[in-house]
């Protein structure tokens, strides 16, 4: 694509109708943009409209659409094309930081995220001048520029705050310090100057205290890993303005908005944070500076207020407090009674108040709540740090701590009593209290694992939590109820099985309510319930158990699903799933009734597909029923595929693609399951899954690699003689696979099912080629997953059609090319064969190699016979070589960026593993004893004077064991 005017135009237009809310018109626009982004100039074009572009609408578009383009496509992944040409790449890097910073600020955060996503690929190898070209910004003056930079550096540099420690990553943060620290240190105090010189100017500080919460958050990115020897040596500097600055109050910068944090609360969020990763990570050479922080803090809280705009402040103090009270060191702080009991009343008491914020959200915003209150997701509440608290004041002061609770929990509980409709809330924080006392460790698979033994959680449940989950009106006090439901989960560990079997029933009425955290939590603890393992790892509550109330937990999961704001909750659908499981065939007779809502629903979300999770619980609920009803009834596959064939034909007609390689994994399930011939709807289907555009897709590879098996597995012969033309394209497949490094793997299970289910005329034409493709890969790229698919696949080779056909086909290629694969490949490959269907095809095909092959005993390639043999001794008795060489490395295919739909695998559509040589062969040892000696009676006294001359004393000793099992003698 040329830069021109008319390009421009182009682009601009289809741009515009990206934005429609019309598919008809939005679709094919998408589709456009993506067929020419593989061009060259393209994202150059992008950059030009949003620089020139009069209209601030498409400049925007523009914006996002190029930070897309980049996150797709800048990655350059092993085997697969350059998306972005080297002169594009170029470009990109020479103007996008100056483009970035005078832009207006919608524009400059995605160019500052595009910045991002190159510079985690190229920065700092193939981008040494970034560094350079950002500090040198710092002295332009401009704070609008300066804080383009530190939003750019900001993203760029928090990845140092999960990275894995690793050598790549030291010299790379020590790069960045060596330029950058000494330049933000020299920002960071000019800036603070600046905020004295404007103290009363409202709009220079807004920008100033932007800049100094951007300057704290690299401050936090920078120290993470180690304490850097700079921020050491200018620790005085950094932590004096720190905690001055968490002292200031400047009235100008104080907010009427409740809601939204002010610059000077967000500010000094961070600074709690600093300190915290301080406190825990450098506590010796933080040590000076402790407890004046702690002062500053501990006044921070009690003076702050209850609204929402300080939430994220007191979370992350009272965190700071929390990482201070654990650490041995300062346990000296906390130990008077007095320190002890102010804590609590004014600290955390106060804090776990279910204020009118939290109701409005619990009503309004449910799925916020939820996150944020069951899942624990990173938006800290006020509620869960006081929880770390009291957990962290428990690990030295667990019997005081305990103590002054319970006075509170007992005076909270007495207070709801008095009057239940008024004071509803005290119960709640009672609850709450009672649930961070008692908790010590959790997990998100058995909840609670370690408790308070001073808490008798039994009890508390029995008078305080049975009551309201017994409670005939399930619309009332739903906050509480919402509570009770949650005590019951968190505890699961820790209460006795009768009180959980009582709490089912109750918790399967509650699905009913109107309340929508209520009917999630009680869909969320019945999941969590029914995947609790009790003896001999069987689940803690069986499908008996569960008989009396199995017609009212479907139907009332079923109906939650239509309560308004519920119709895609994930939470129900895993339930589902997670019933369906539980009680197997206790379903069947519902099943006609469940697969139709069930379909009915995957026709709704598959018009936008936007809850991911919800999503897959549908298709493993799918698949649940076709294994639970087909295990039952093998012919009833086919009003499954009556009621999901419309569906899923919809999908693949409009390219769902989030829901594409499911339909192909169900699909194969349901063929897997057929017992004759292939059914002709099936068929019609075939030509169709051949097509390169469904194989472009990485997500779509391993669930149409298994589809295709399954459709060579029960109806090869249907393809060779229905659709003989269409064997190229099957193989044009395994070509397109075989020559990734991600993928040659599928290629190979491709490979094999060919090889073992087609009629052995049908493909003898390309049999030659194969070997010729895969010599060639074997050349320009041998890995060693690569190695050990070829072994598997020469080896079955050998089991279907022979070891002369193997040996002839090698020789034709090339002379003497099977003595060469012999000692280059098997013998010192075979060790690093895994898992027991593998291993045994190898050593079925090794055996048919040592006995069933003249060319072994009669030519030159008589002198690999012995090795041979011993290498598979090997294989029989020495541990697997695992070791993988130190040049390779592989992409995993969940790492390849961008927005390409990922593979998900669905558990309940698992494949059975398939050994195709089964029963044939059921000791692969006794096998090797049995064809020995059936070769020793051919030619008698050969065998052993081979094994005599040159096989090692220990792996003749293994040997005669096989041949002593066998009840058979070498001759």
């Amino acid at each position: 694509m040329e830069l021109n005017d008319r390009n421009l135009q182009t682009l601009t237009e289809y741009l515009q109708k990206t934005l429609s809310p019309d598919p008809a018109v939005r679709r094919p626009a998408e589709k456009f943009l993506e067929s020419v982004e593989g061009n060259q100039n393209y994202p150059i074009l992008l950059l030009t409209m949003l620089e020139k572009s009069q209209d601030e609408v498409i400049r925007v578009c523009a914006a996002v659409t190029f930070k897309n383009y980049i996150k797709r496509n800048w990655r350059v992944v092993e085997d697969e094309p350059n998306k972005i040409s080297d002169p594009d790449r170029t470009a990109i890097k020479a103007n996008i930081v100056n483009l970035m910073l005078s832009s207006p600020e919608q524009i400059q955060k995605q160019l500052s995220d595009a910045i991002s996503i190159i510079g985690r690929e190229d920065f700092p190898q193939k981008w040494p001048d970034l560094l350079t070209e950002m500090v040198t910004r710092f002295q332009s003056g401009d704070f609008y520029i300066i804080n383009g930079i530190l939003r750019t550096a900001h993203s760029l540099f928090k990845r140092y705050r999960h990275e894995f420690k690793s050598n790549e990553l030291w010299s790379e943060i020590k790069l960045v310090l060596d330029t950058f620290a000494q330049p933000l240190t020299e920002l960071f105090k000019a800036t603070i100057d600046l905020c004295q010189t404007h103290a009363t100017d409202i709009n220079a500080l807004k920008v100033l205290f932007s800049s100094l919460t951007l300057i704290s958050k690299l401050f936090y990115s920078l120290n993470f890993q180690d304490l850097p020897e700079f921020f050491e040596d200018n620790m005085e500097t950094w932590m004096t303005n720190f905690h001055n600055l968490l002292t200031l109050d400047n009235k100008l910068l104080q907010t009427d908005d409740e809601e939204e944090a002010g610059l000077l609360e967000l500010l000094k969020s961070q600074i709690c944070d600093n300190a915290a990763l301080y406190a825990q990570k450098y506590d010796e050479e933080f040590q000076p500076y402790l407890p004046r922080f702690v002062t500053a803090i501990w006044n921070l809280l009690v003076t702050t207020g209850q609204e929402v705009k300080y939430d994220l402040l007191v979370s992350n103090a009272i965190q700071f407090l929390a990482s201070v009270c654990e650490r041995p060191h300062y346990k000296h702080l906390f130990e008077d009674q007095n320190v002890l009991t102010s804590i609590c009343e004014k600290v955390i008491v106060p804090n776990m108040e279910f204020r009118s914020a939290d109701e409005e959200a619990f009503e309004d915003n449910s799925e916020e709540y939820i996150i944020r209150d069951l899942e624990g997701s990173d938006i800290d509440t006020r509620r869960r740090a006081a929880c770390d608290l009291v957990r962290g004041l428990c690990k030295f002061f667990e019997g005081p701590v305990t103590g002054i609770f319970s006075g509170y929990v007992s005076s909270m509980l007495t207070e709801y009593a008095k009057n239940p409709g008024v004071n509803w809330k005290h119960k709640d924080a009672a609850i709450y209290l009672v649930t961070s006392l008692a908790s010590k460790a959790q997990t998100q698979k058995h909840g609670i694992t370690q408790a308070n033994e001073l808490v008798n959680l039994s009890e508390f449940f029995v008078n305080h939590i049975l009551v309201d989950l017994k409670s005939p009106n399930v619309n009332e006090f739903p906050v509480l109820k919402a509570d009770a439901i949650k005590y019951v989960m968190t505890f699961r560990s820790q209460l006795p099985k009768e009180q959980l079997l009582e709490a089912v029933p109750l918790l399967v009425a509650h699905l009913q309510a109107e309340s929508i955290v209520q009917h999630t939590y009680a869909a969320h603890a019945l999941e969590r319930l029914f995947t609790m393992r009790g003896a001999n790892n069987t689940t803690l509550i069986t499908s008996t158990e569960m008989a009396p109330f199995t017609e009212q937990l479907l139907n009332n999961l079923f109906k939650s699903l239509a309560i308004p704001g519920s119709s895609e909750n994930e939470y129900i659908m895993k339930a589902i799933m997670r019933s369906f499981s539980l009680l197997q065939e206790a379903i069947v007779p519902y099943i006609p009734t469940l697969i139709g809502q069930l379909t009915h629903k995957l026709l709704l979300v598959s018009k936008n597909p936007s809850k991911p999770h919800f999503n897959h619980y549908l298709f493993e609920s799918l698949c649940l029923s076709i294994r639970i009803t087909c295990k039952a009834n093998p012919d009833t596959v086919n009003s499954f595929e009556e009621a999901l064939f419309p569906v899923f034909t919809e999908i693949l007609q409009n390219d769902v693609q989030e829901f594409v390689p499911y339909v192909f994994q169900v699909m194969s399930l349901l063929l897997e399951i057929h017992t004759s011939s292939i059914p002709s709807s099936y068929m019609a289907l075939f030509p169709h899954l051949l097509q390169p555009v469904l194989w472009e897709r990485t997500g779509n590879i391993p669930p149409l690699v298994r589809l295709l098996q399954a459709y060579l597995e029960k109806g090869a012969a249907a393809i060779a003689s229905t659709a003989a033309d269409k064997i190229p394209g099957l193989l044009g497949v395994f070509q397109k696979l075989i020559a990734s490094k991600a993928n040659d793997h599928q290629g190979f299970y491709l490979l094999n099912s060919i090889v073992e289910h087609m009629p052995t005329d049908s493909i003898t034409q390309y049999r030659k080629q194969i070997f010729i493709l895969l010599f060639q890969r074997l050349q320009s790229s041998k890995t060693t997953k690569f190695v050990k698919s070829f072994l598997v696949f020469i080896n079955l080779y050998c089991v279907k059609y022979g070891a002369i056909a193997l040996q002839e086909i090698f020789d034709s290629i090339q002379p003497k090319m099977f003595g060469m694969v012999v000692e280059k490949i098997i013998i010192p490959e075979v060790q690093k064969v895994s898992g027991p269907v593998e291993k045994k095809i190898c050593a079925v095909g090794i055996t048919k190699i040592l006995t069933e092959c003249p060319a072994m005993m009669d030519t030159e390639y008589t002198k690999l016979w012995t090795p041979l043999l011993q290498s598979l001794i090997g294989l029989f008795e020495l541990p697997e070589d695992d070791s993988i060489p130190d040049d390779e490395h592989f992409i995993d295919i969940e790492d390849t960026p961008g927005y390409q739909t990922a593979f998900s695998q669905l558990a309940f559509a698992g494949k059975k593993e398939h050994d195709p040589i089964g029963d044939a062969v059921s000791n692969p040892k006794i096998l090797l004893a049995q064809s020995l000696h059936k070769l020793s009676t051919a030619c008698p006294g050969r065998v052993p004077s081979m094994l005599s001359t040159s096989l090692p004393a220990e792996a003749l000793q293994y040997l005669q064991g096989y041949l002593q099992a066998a009840t058979v003698q070498l001759v």
